[in-house]
């Protein structure tokens, strides 16, 4: 967990607003004790998270897929190359929503904006060292040269999210 408690605070905010203006449907499904805490979401979304990315075309059709996704300092955050479709629309319009639904008893949806980020620049030295320990574990040390080789990342600036978490069923 890589999330300061200011960071929980905000994302806390965010979750608060965000059903407060959800619709009559999510909320009865979404309902407080289905809902996951700020806390709670970034204590599971550790390491990789796979995560479905849906970015708009230039008339309007949505189009989903699958990316690794990282949730780093309250946000998520994912990798494409330079020249995917993904990142043209990205780098024509920005707004995204994407899901981690690892189980029906967990989901995270977040809604907002993806904006491009350096893995090189200083301010993003944090995340690129989370990358790595990540990854190089999984795929030995050339991950790191395949990271220095041109992939791009986005960071999701979520305007609403939503996450859900059934609780445990009582055995009894």
């Amino acid at each position: 967990m890589h999330e300061s408690a200011a960071e929980l605070a905000w994302m806390q905010e965010l979750l608060d607003r965000s059903y407060a203006s959800a619709g009559a449907h999510l909320l009865r499904i979404h309902t407080p004790e289905r809902r996951a805490t700020a806390e709670e979401v970034a204590a599971r979304l550790t390491g990789m998270c796979l995560l479905v990315v849906a970015t708009v075309t230039a008339d309007g059709r949505p189009i989903g897929g699958p990316v690794d996704g990282v949730f780093y300092r309250g946000a998520f955050h994912f990798g494409s190359s330079p020249d995917s479709l993904r990142f043209r629309h990205i780098r024509s319009r920005p707004h995204v929503t994407a899901t981690h639904i690892p189980e029906e008893a967990f989901a995270v949806t977040v809604h907002g904006q993806a904006v491009p980020i350096d893995v090189h620049a200083d301010e993003n030295a944090g995340f690129r060292q989370t990358l790595l320990d990540i990854y190089v574990p999984r795929y030995g040390a050339e991950w790191e040269r395949f990271l220095d080789s041109g992939p791009v990342f986005a960071r999701i600036e979520a305007d609403r999210m939503f996450a859900f978490s059934m609780p445990a069923e009582d055995p009894r």
